[in-house]
């Protein structure tokens, strides 16, 4: 019996092992020269940073500078601007793209500088100078300021090298992205008025009481002297709405207020604890020694004394281990290795520290494992630390498998030993619980507190970054470390979540409305065989009445991995396999990742090589050759609009064989991933078609290969009108504009459905709203208990997929009981009945930026005790789903905020009715059935639903409404249906939509429910036509506490049924349809 248990002990550590992540593959903190260098102060010697006073330039507004009357200090201005040397000229090129560099990054040909910017003009601009004794360049460090008031209390705050300066390392300026991840700049304005506050030497000024009153708010025994500020805002100057940007002199520091709450004290700080750094670009003071010529980039693995001969590699598999000629694969290392070489980093760290306090390993090469990183420009990180005085809870800058709220990774009590990482990889089965870096990065943190409310920080640099997490019980802070870029801060000041992703979406854009099919059920594998199995799959879900509306093709479908090509043998009729399926209301979706085969015969890569668009090797003229799926492979530029132009037409119909108009794309390995490459990605001293270095620009990378995607799935249409849908697994800050993202790679355990919730919620943190995690998990195979459970949670995420592995056994509905399939079906319809809802609460993310999967503190801001939840979230504002993520649970804890009352969602029988509590909060303990998870509408709403069962949306577009009424404590609801054309652009360029707002008050004598129609001009002409395909079937409300006498639409006696126990009225055809207005009388 021993034995037994014993080997049953054996085979689980087995499968531990063999799903666990290679960590020796990716680096720490510790292996990487700048985190190690700035993280918990180790360099801050070397930066003493203050604003020089006289340097501090007001510009004004650009709307009120017509209207400006010169005063003294004017004159002044003006003679600076006359100085051959002035602060303005030099800025006014160098930071705000004028006199030789517009918005765009164009040089006009006023000098040879050329600063990507985007935005606002600066408002105040000023010189900070390192005044630390030993720099480290070893001379005089200078850097230029610049303050952006924007609309909306937005403020930019950007840090950059003095640019210019003829001989200097510094001369052209750092690479920067505005143009290529920032919005469009008609949607970027300047504030409706600004003011430089400084102090002066008159005894009654109000400049000096104000900056004496909040220099002693953040400093004791302050010298208002030493300060200065800047007010700006919206409304009127005087009419206390705006913020107030408080800055130190000596040591620079700046703290924001808002001016209505300035009492609370400020909503953000920067550079309090004196952690900014800026490594300022300097020439090698000795040439090293030339590395071997034989080698290549590092790609070839170096022999380490003690080992044996190496093997010969003959390719690499997704994990980044070899394979070799003999058969057999590398080993991962082990635990107890990989924490005998962090002993050593340490070891040597210390020694290094002991000598002469400063690290200097790394600063003008750097290896890890065999790779080599040349580092031609030196040391160039940036770093700041960014802290939420009064605030416990952080959330955002994702991509990582941990919880929601941000955990500490520094200090005493640290949950975590490394900071979060930023730096997009493909990581072959993630642990959960880490900080890890992981496929996408947003440098965003939001910061909640019932003091100093909802606030934003926006990190604008793509290049690999580092957050340290400081907390304690009265503030959160944040230490940024960035490798290369500079140091540009966007303040978002709320002062709530809907004012918050307001202003972030004015910087990065919001999420376009995606076509109504997208949002329904994926069905993907890898890999569906042949068109036999694609036939097989499809007409077992038409058998069965199982809804799902898209079927996905991996890797296999293509020649021998060449992306827009068929395997002639197993999809010989590709276009027709799409139209069968079209004919019955199904789309299909097939990989295209970024890497492309080094074949000649291949017409991609033969085109791309003689074009000259692929990623180049560190001298900038051979073109890189990495390893991925198809094996030897060079990966395409997406930065250069060219190359994205030249992508986007391989998805004409003519070039893309066998294409149709309901073929779709899924962008997967877009990290970029290369399995034999430095942390299975790319070296980072490649170089783009423009010569900057892959450091630069890798966390867009992803983001640019699925813009340049979807641009093509616009393009190949004649009228360019029908809206795109591409998947990507890579992201980056503005990926929103451009479709849909997954997880990642997750496993069918009970954790990963566990962990898919507080994934999907930061990324909704980061305004990423169209995502998903794979149901079911990719690895593994999930019995019918967890994948019930993962079926009935991911019908209520965003994207809604069921993938797996090719070694996981087939998992499709029917491979299950016929229990387990009934449930299965139940909750994949769920899900087509709440796609009205889905619907309009995606029309409404276009609109707001406000995330469609929200964290409960989003929608109640003042309930402290739903700030670190992550277990249960509401879709939009009126449901609030509680997945159940437990092995054999019975019932699960639900929170119910008590600002509410709360309906089971199905039955609309009363859950929760509190007394009403702006910030309470009730814990109810839900028994739970394999049927279901709980699901409950808010009081006050009304929710759409389609309730006819349809195998597809295609078959439900003509389908009637069920509007669900959940009164709230008077009696009242409100709600919206958002419609259009559900797949064209129409709705935007021809204003083909129409909105219907309902009204329900049902408290007095006259009660009534109302809709009230918005209605777009394209569709205005066609009403009556289009009013009967938008009819409204069935009217249930919930809450009411008595029968009403009768029920009255236009004169029409409506027949309805009350239920005395459930307090629940049902309305039956009112024949009245949701695009005209109507009232419904009650009495």
């Amino acid at each position: 019996m021993k034995t037994a248990v014993l080997v049953a002990v054996n085979v689980c550590l087995v499968i531990t092992s063999a799903l666990a992540v290679d960590r020796s593959k990716f680096r720490t903190c510790q292996q990487t020269s700048f985190c190690r260098r700035h993280r918990e102060g180790h360099s801050r010697r070397l930066y003493e940073y203050e604003l020089v006073p006289d340097s501090v330039h007001f510009h004004g507004l650009r709307h009120e500078k017509e209207s400006e009357q010169k005063d003294a200090s004017d004159v002044e201005d003006s003679q600076a601007k006359d100085s051959k040397e002035s602060v303005w000229s030099s800025l006014s090129r160098r930071l705000l793209g004028k006199d030789g560099v517009d918005n765009d990054g164009v040089d006009n040909g006023g000098g040879d500088v050329k600063d990507s910017f985007r935005g606002t003009p600066a408002t105040l601009t000023g010189k900070i100078v390192n005044t630390a004794k030993d720099t480290s360049s070893g001379s005089k460090e200078e850097l230029e300021w610049s303050l952006h008031a924007m609309m909306d209390g937005i403020l930019r705050m950007r840090i950059t090298e003095k640019y210019g300066v003829p001989g200097s390392a510094h001369q052209n300026p750092r690479v920067t992205y505005d143009e290529l991840v920032l919005n469009e700049t008609d949607e970027w304005k300047e504030s409706g008025f600004a003011e430089w506050v400084k102090p002066t030497k008159e005894a009654a000024a109000q400049s000096d009481a104000l900056l004496k009153r909040l220099a002693g708010m953040v400093e004791p025994n302050a010298d208002p002297s030493n300060y200065m500020a800047l007010h700006y805002g919206d409304g009127e100057i005087d009419s206390a709405t705006g913020n107030i940007l408080l800055i130190r002199v000596k040591p620079f520091s700046v703290w924001l207020f808002r001016e209505a709450n300035i009492e609370a004290g400020p909503a953000v700080v920067l550079n309090s604890d004196s952690m900014m750094s800026f490594e300022v670009r300097r020439f090698k003071d000795a040439p090293e020694p030339e590395a071997d010529e034989s080698e290549e980039d590092g790609d070839e693995a170096e022999e380490e004394e003690g080992e044996t001969p190496e093997k010969e590699i003959v390719g690499y598999w997704e994990d980044g281990l070899a394979i070799y000629a003999d058969g057999t694969r590398e080993e991962k290392k082990t635990e107890s290795e990989e924490e005998e070489g962090e002993e050593e980093d340490h070891r040597k760290l210390a020694e290094e520290d002991s000598m002469e306090g400063l690290d200097r390993q790394g600063l003008w090469e750097e290896k890890f494992d065999s790779h080599e990183d040349s580092k031609p420009y030196g040391p160039m990180s940036v770093g700041m630390d960014i802290s939420f005085p009064q605030c416990s809870h952080l959330f955002g800058i994702p991509e990582h498998a941990s919880s929601t709220v941000l955990k500490a990774t520094s200090g005493e009590g640290a949950h975590y030993k490394e900071p979060y990482r930023l730096y997009n990889l493909d990581v072959f089965e993630y642990e959960l619980d880490e900080v890890m870096a992981l496929y996408g990065a947003v440098p965003l943190v939001v910061s909640q507190s019932t003091e100093t409310e909802t606030t934003g920080v926006f990190w604008f640099n793509p290049t690999e970054t580092f957050v340290d997490v400081t907390q304690s019980q009265e503030s959160s802070s944040t230490h940024w470390m960035s490798e290369s870029g500079i140091v540009d801060v966007f303040f978002m000041p709320g002062p709530d979540p809907a004012a918050v992703y307001g202003q972030y979406a004015k910087l990065t854009g919001t999420t376009p409305l995606p076509p109504m099919f997208s949002l329904a059920y994926h069905q993907c594998r890898w890999n569906y065989k042949d068109e036999k199995d694609v036939y097989h799959v499809h007409e077992k879900f038409e058998e069965l009445d199982y809804p799902y509306d898209v079927l996905w093709l991996d890797i296999e479908h293509t020649d021998g991995k060449r992306y827009f090509t068929w395997d002639e043998k197993l999809f010989p009729n590709p276009a027709e396999m799409q139209e069968k399926l079209w004919s019955e209301g199904r789309r299909m979706v097939t990989i295209i990742d970024p890497h492309i085969k080094r074949d000649d015969g291949y017409a991609i890569h033969k085109e791309a090589s003689a074009k000259g668009l692929y990623i180049k090797k560190k001298d900038g003229q051979i073109d890189y050759d990495g390893w991925c799926w198809p094996g030897s492979s060079s990966y395409l530029d997406f930065t250069q609009e060219k190359v994205r132009h030249w992508w986007a037409e391989q998805f004409g119909y003519s070039k893309y064989g066998g294409s149709t108009p309901s073929l779709f794309t899924w962008n997967d390995m877009n990290e970029p991933s290369v399995f034999n490459g430095p942390e299975v990605s790319m070296q980072k001293d490649l170089k783009n078609l423009n010569g900057d270095e892959h450091r630069e620009w890798h966390n867009i990378y992803g983001m640019l290969f699925h813009r340049a995607t979807g641009e093509g799935q616009v393009m190949r249409n004649p009228e360019k009108n029908i809206r795109p849908f591409v998947l990507s697994r890579s992201f980056f800050a503005g990926s929103q504009r451009y479709g849909s993202i997954w997880t990642g790679d997750n496993t069918a355990e009970w954790s990963h459905l566990e962990i898919a919730a507080p994934m999907l919620l930061s990324l909704n943190v980061a305004a990423l709203s169209f995502v998903g995690a794979d149901v079911g998990g990719f690895f593994g195979n999930p019995d019918a208990e967890l994948f019930t459970r993962w079926m009935q949670a991911g019908a209520y995420q965003p994207f809604f997929r069921g993938h797996a592995h090719h070694d996981s056994k087939r998992r499709e509905p029917w491979m299950f009981d016929g229990t387990t399939l009934n449930r299965l079906r139940h909750a994949a319809m769920a899900r087509y009945a709440l796609l009205p809802m889905w619907y309009t609460v995606f029309h409404e993310a276009e609109v707001t930026g406000m995330p469609v999967m929200r964290a409960m503190w989003m929608q109640y801001p003042r309930a402290q005790m739903l700030y670190p939840v992550d277990d249960q979230y509401l879709i939009g504002s009126d449901l609030l789903v509680r997945p159940v993520t437990k092995q054999g649970a019975t019932e699960v804890e639900v929170l119910f905020p008590s600002k509410d009352l709360w309906y089971e969602a199905d039955s609309l029988v009363l859950a929760s009715s509190e007394k009403p509590d702006e910030g309470g909060v009730v814990s109810k303990v839900i028994p739970t059935s394999m049927d279901s998870i709980p699901v409950y509408q808010r009081g006050g709403s009304v929710i759409p639903r389609k309730l006819r069962l349809r195998r597809s949306t295609h078959m439900m577009k003509l389908d009637p409404y069920t509007l669900y009424v959940a009164l709230d404590r008077e009696s009242k609801a409100t709600g919206t249906l958002y419609m259009d054309d559900e797949e064209t652009f129409d709705y935007k360029s021809e204003g083909q939509y129409a909105i219907a707002s309902f009204s329900v008050d049902l408290a007095g004598k006259s009660a009534t429910f109302s809709n009230v129609v918005e209605l777009g001009k394209g569709w205005s002409s066609s009403i009556d036509e289009l009013a009967t395909s938008r009819m409204v079937e069935r009217v249930v409300i919930a809450g009411l506490a008595k029968r009403p006498g009768a029920v009255t639409l236009e004169g029409q006696i409506l027949s309805f049924n009350y239920d005395e126990e459930t307090k629940v009225v049902v309305i039956r055809k009112p024949a009245v349809s949701a695009m005209k207005s109507w009232t419904m009388l009650f009495s």
